[in-house]
């Protein structure tokens, strides 16, 4: 198993033993049923980039590309509209049209919008060691200008250190076995950020540390959850290291880094894959 995979079954164990059912949640299935969730607060992890930590679950299939793709639609081709995300290889977003075509005034809306991305990249590379690097999808203006969605993972610390660029990501809410877990989506794209802006700037990839204000397990999701218990217990002594490698010269442009860039090395995940209901 990877450091992920062992951190997941923590975690998941912890919202067995000790989460909380949450009351008139606001997400439905397909069906109309409401979408129920066991959460606990506050979920804390940490990986070192630099000692091969990567933070990708093999517990079942991760698309580690798609969730790339989806930052290239947040920070690298900023964009709302559900229809420049597909030409980009991402339809996840589909069920959150607003009627418009778009996402509302979110994510990548937001990053163009205030043009977060540059600012930062130029931040680091002429003050590396000033404290103000952050960015924040996380706009009242924009929040309040359109429906839409709120942003999950909404805010990213960074830090030079030496050699290194470390970076922290805070996210308010975590759908944990489908994105926000540990070795999920949410850490493989946000890890795959960190190697393009450490790329760009000069530096080497360093800590990565997530942060989850609510972590949850949807209701109709703990059948999975049982099932990746038993395959943890399968792999308990097989360890595996998959690691993402960004083949991209330092200094490149960050615009000019492309899915092919990226080449995710012994990576195993283990068969058939889990499907799971989404809670919109």
């Amino acid at each position: 198993m990877t450091k992920a995979d062992k951190l997941l079954v923590q975690d998941i164990h912890n919202i067995l033993d000790n989460g909380y059912k949450d009351v008139n949640p606001r997400p439905r299935y397909e069906d109309g049923i409401p979408a129920y969730t066991i959460s606990v607060n506050h979920v804390v992890r940490k990986y070192d980039l630099s000692k091969g930590e990567f933070p990708i679950c093999t517990l079942r299939r991760q698309a580690w590309k798609t969730g790339i793709r989806e930052i290239f639609t947040i920070y690298q081709h900023p964009t709302n509209v559900l229809s420049e995300m597909r030409e980009l290889g991402v339809t996840w977003w589909d069920p959150w049209d607003i009627g418009d075509g778009t996402i509302g005034q979110r994510y990548g809306a937001t990053v163009k919008r205030y043009d977060l991305i540059h600012n930062l990249i130029e931040d680091i590379k002429k003050d590396p060691y000033g404290r103000r690097k952050v960015v924040s999808l996380w706009q009242e203006t924009d929040l309040h200008e359109t429906k839409g969605l709120a942003p999950c993972a909404f805010l990213t610390m960074w830090n030079v250190r030496g050699e290194y660029l470390d970076m922290s990501m805070i996210q308010r809410s975590g759908d944990m076995l489908t994105a926000s877990g540990a070795g999920g989506i949410n850490e493989i794209q946000y890890a795959a950020l960190l190697m393009m802006i450490a790329k760009v700037t000069g530096y080497e990839p360093g800590v990565f540390t997530h942060f989850v204000a609510n972590e949850q397990i949807y209701d109709r999701h703990m059948d999975n959850a049982q099932e990746m218990l038993r395959r943890a217990e399968v792999m308990a002594d097989d360890t595996q290291h998959p690691f993402l490698v960004l083949n991209k010269e330092k200094g490149c442009r960050f615009e000019d880094i492309t899915i092919d860039d990226f080449e995710m090395q012994d990576y195993n995940p283990m068969k058939p894959q889990l499907t799971f209901e989404l809670g919109i």
